[in-house]
């Protein structure tokens, strides 16, 4: 376990030494300087997250032609634009390594005969 946790904790340093992920604390770090735009922020992703979510089809459109609204006058602002773009690609940075480990482990992703 222990050559697992060193390798982690490398892996950790690389993915921190990342030019995507310094660009995303670097976008991070120019919107904390802005407490009320980042609370913003912050509940736009968490409606977007329970959005995408959400089981209940009554009153998605609704509620997706709202997000979608408040997203576009977020983004006018080019320091919101930059964070959510420097955040994304972080994001998919991510879920290729995921990706790739979880493929080069053959680990079974389904359950039941269904896949996740």
């Amino acid at each position: 376990m222990k050559n697992v946790e060193q390798a982690v904790n490398e892996f950790i340093g690389c993915v921190k030494d990342s030019e995507t992920y310094q660009k995303y604390m670097q976008e991070r770090k120019r919107l904390e300087m802005f407490p009320d735009l980042k609370q913003r922020i912050d509940e736009y992703r968490k409606n977007l997250y329970l959005l995408q979510n959400t089981e209940d089809g009554d009153t998605l459109f609704d509620e997706v032609e709202q997000l979608e609204a408040e997203g576009t006058s977020l983004r006018d602002n080019r320091l919101v634009s930059d964070f959510l773009a420097a955040e994304l690609a972080f994001c998919r940075m991510m879920q290729e390594i995921y990706t790739w480990i979880t493929a080069e482990l053959e680990f079974d992703m389904t359950f039941s005969g269904s896949e996740y």
